[in-house]
C-alpha cells in the first residue's frame, strides 16, 4: 500500500500480508478442513481473545507468520541485489515495536543459518546489528511471555534457537560475574516461560522508551539489571503524532487561523514554526478568533452527538474528554467516581452551581479484560441516570462513544476543552492522545506521568492543571506498604458515599452486586492504581479547571500556549531522532 509523503515527491510502501494455501502436502495429522480454518483465522483479525488456549496459540501463530513473511521478503530482496547478507545492517534496521514482533529475532537466526548457510557467530553478528527494540509499557502483564510448550510445539526449530540464545547469554553473564538475583531477573527462559522482552534487550543494539519518565523507569527499575550490563544501548525517543492528520486534516478551522498568522511553513516544519504563535498571546482579536474556532468545532460536535447517539449536549458546556484504551491504570474510574460525586452534590445542595460539563469517554477493552468491561458498564449506567435526570442533566451530560477509533477521534479532539490524562503516575509509558489534544488547544488535566511531564514543560506548567501523587510517591507507598484504601474510605464521607453507591445508587438499578467487582478491586485488592489516594487532589483539580474556564481570556491564553508549545510532539521530530540515533539513513530529497 502506498504511503504518500506531504508535498515531497516521495511515496513509501506499507506492506501487508495475507495467508494463502501452500502447494506442499498438508501437515501430518491435519485434515483439509482444519487447514482451511487455520488459514482463515490467521488473517481474520489481529489480537484474538487470549482468554483461551486456542486464542493464545492463534496469537503466537499470527506473530510468527507476520515476522517471518516480513523478514523473508527483506532478506530475499537484499540478497538478490548484493549476493550476500553481510552488511545488511547498513541498509536495514528492524525496529521491534513493543513485544509482539520479538519472534523476529530467532526467526532471523533461523533464516540466516538454515536458508542462507551462515554459521551461528556470523548470523548473530548480523542479527545483533540489525535489530532495535522500542518498549511501550512498564506494566508486567504487557511484557510478553510465552509458555515453552507453545513455542516448542508450533515452531520447534525457533525454540531450539531461543534455547541456544539463552545458553550463550548465560555464558556471558558468568564471564561478567553477574549476581544470581540479576541473572534470574534477566533470564530469557525461566519458570517454564520464554520472556520475550529479555531476549530483545539482550539481542538488540538499541533499546528505547517513549517518554523521559518512562525511559528513566526502565533504566532504574524495570530493566535495571540490563541497564547496568548494557547502559550504552538505552535511549529515549518521546512519542510524537502527525500534526498533518491531527491538526491540518482533523481541524481545518484552526489550521486556517494558524496559517493566517504565521504562514504555511508550520505544515512542513511544525517543530520550528508553530512556536511563532506565542507572539500573539496578548492579541485579544486573535484570542477571540481562537475561541470562536473552538466554539464552532463544539457546535459541530454537538450536532454529531445528537444525530449519532440521540443525546443533546450544550455546545457551550466544557467538553471534557478522556479517550484512550480502557485499563485500570488509566483510571477512567477516577473520572466516573468524580461524576458520581457531582451527581450526589447537585441533589443535596440546592444552591450548588457548576459550569455545565459534557464528559466524553472513548475506549475499548481487551476481549478478556472483564474488569475493564465492568468499568465501561458503570460509565454507561451512570450516563443513563445522569442524562435522564431533569436536575443533574442541566449541568452534566455523559457520552460514551461506541467503537472508538481514529475517525471518532478526529471529531472529538478538535472540540475538546479539557484533556483528561489521569493515569497513576509511573504507569503510562507516554500517551499520544495527550499530544493530539494539546495541538488542538485542549488544556491537560493530568498527573505527572508519561509525556504529560514534557507537555507541561513545553506549554508551561501554569497552562496545565497538574495533580496527584508523583511516580516516586507512588513507588514509596508501594515499597513501604503504607497505603490503605480503607483509611480513605473511613475518613472521607464523599469517598464512602461513592463506593457505597456501587451497591445502592441509582446506577445499580436494584442489583446489589452489579458493581461488586469494582468495589472489591478498589477496597479488597488494595486499590492498586491509587484511585482513592488521588481522589481529593483530582476533585480540587476539576474545580480549578472550572475556575480557570470562567476567565475567558486566561483560558484562551492557556489554550494558545498549548498549541504554540506542541511543536516538539510532531512525529516528524520523533522519526528524525530515531534516524539520527538508531537508523542512520541518509535523507532522501527530490527536487521539484
Amino acid at each position: 500500500m502506498p504511503v504518500i509523503g506531504y508535498q515531497n515527491h516521495i511515496t513509501n510502501t506499507l506492506r501487508l500480508w495475507n495467508a494463502e494455501p501452500s502447494n506442499k502436502p498438508l501437515p501430518k495429522y491435519t485434515s483439509f478442513s482444519e487447514y482451511c480454518v487455520a488459514l482463515e483465522e490467521l488473517c481474520h483479525g489481529l489480537y484474538p481473545d487470549d482468554s483461551t488456549e486456542s486464542g493464545r496459540i492463534l496469537r503466537l501463530r499470527q506473530q510468527y507468520f507476520l515476522v517471518s513473511a516480513g523478514l523473508q521478503s527483506a532478506l530475499n530482496s537484499y540478497y538478490r541485489h548484493h549476493g550476500t547478507l553481510i552488511g545488511i545492517h547498513e541498509d536495514y534496521v528492524f525496529q521491534l515495536n513493543d513485544t509482539h514482533p520479538i519472534l523476529a529475532i530467532p526467526e532471523a537466526m533461523r533464516l540466516l543459518m538454515d536458508e542462507y548457510g551462515y554459521g551461528w557467530d556470523k548470523a548473530w553478528d548480523i542479527v545483533h546489528r540489525m535489530f532495535a527494540y522500542t518498549n511501550h509499557t512498564v506494566m508486567p502483564e504487557a511484557l510478553e511471555k510465552w509458555p515453552v510448550q507453545y513455542v516448542q510445539h508450533l515452531v520447534p526449530r525457533v525454540f531450539m534457537i531461543i534455547e541456544e540464545i539463552n545458553r550463550r547469554f548465560n555464558v556471558q553473564l558468568t564471564e561478567k560475574g553477574v549476581s544470581d538475583s540479576a541473572r534470574y531477573a534477566m533470564q530469557i527462559i525461566k519458570d517454564g516461560q520464554i520472556h520475550m522482552t529479555n531476549m530483545a534487550i539482550y539481542t538488540c543494539f538499541s533499546v528505547n522508551g517513549v517518554a523521559k519518565i518512562h525511559t528513566g523507569i526502565l533504566e532504574s527499575y524495570t530493566f535495571k539489571d540490563f541497564y547496568a550490563l548494557y547502559p550504552e544501548r538505552f535511549n529515549n525517543k518521546t512519542n510524537g503524532v502527525t500534526h498533518r492528520r491531527w491538526l491540518m486534516y482533523a481541524n481545518p478551522r484552526l489550521s486556517k487561523l494558524i496559517t493566517s498568522k504565521i504562514g504555511e511553513g508550520w505544515k512542513k516544519d511544525f517543530e520550528g514554526e508553530i512556536g511563532k504563535l506565542k507572539a500573539f498571546e496578548n492579541d485579544e482579536k486573535f484570542l477571540n478568533d481562537l475561541m470562536k474556532v473552538k466554539a464552532e468545532n463544539k457546535k459541530e460536535f454537538a450536532d454529531f452527538v445528537l444525530k449519532t447517539y440521540g443525546i443533546e449536549i450544550d455546545p457551550k458546556s466544557i467538553i471534557d474528554v478522556q479517550v484512550k484504551r480502557l485499563h485500570a491504570y488509566k483510571r477512567q474510574l477516577l473520572n466516573i467516581f468524580h461524576i458520581m460525586y457531582l451527581y450526589k452534590k447537585i441533589h443535596e445542595c440546592p444552591d450548588f452551581k457548576m459550569t455545565p460539563h459534557t464528559y466524553i469517554f472513548g475506549a475499548k477493552a481487551a476481549p478478556s479484560y472483564v474488569y475493564a468491561k465492568k468499568i465501561i458498564e458503570l460509565i454507561l449506567a451512570v450516563a443513563k441516570v445522569v442524562n435522564n435526570d431533569p436536575l443533574v442533566s442541566k449541568y452534566i451530560k455523559i457520552v460514551f462513544v461506541e467503537n472508538y477509533g481514529v475517525t471518532l477521534a478526529e471529531r472529538i479532539i478538535p472540540a475538546a476543552d479539557i484533556s483528561e490524562q489521569i493515569s497513576t503516575a509511573g504507569k503510562e509509558a507516554s500517551g499520544t492522545s495527550n499530544m493530539k489534544l494539546m495541538m488542538n488547544g485542549a488544556i491537560t488535566l493530568g498527573t505527572l506521568d508519561g509525556a504529560n511531564i514534557e507537555i507541561a514543560d513545553f506549554a508551561g506548567r501554569e497552562n496545565e492543571i497538574i495533580f496527584g501523587l508523583t511516580a516516586e510517591e507512588v513507588q514509596e507507598k508501594v515499597d513501604r506498604g503504607t497505603y490503605s484504601p480503607w483509611d480513605v474510605y473511613n475518613s472521607d464521607a464523599r469517598v464512602k458515599s461513592i463506593l457505597d453507591s456501587l451497591f445502592t445508587g441509582p446506577w445499580a438499578e436494584g442489583e446489589e452486586n452489579r458493581f461488586r467487582m469494582i468495589f472489591d478491586e478498589i477496597m479488597n485488592r488494595n486499590d492498586q492504581f491509587f484511585v482513592l489516594a488521588d481522589f481529593n487532589a483530582y476533585n480540587r483539580a476539576c474545580e480549578a479547571a472550572d475556575e480557570l474556564y470562567q476567565n475567558k481570556k486566561a483560558w484562551a491564553k492557556a489554550s494558545l500556549a498549548n498549541i504554540a508549545g506542541s511543536g516538539y510532539f510532531t512525529s516528524d521530530r520523533t522519526i528524525a531522532e530515531y534516524n539520527r540515533d538508531i537508523w542512520h539513513l541518509p535523507k532522501l530529497i527530490i527536487d521539484d
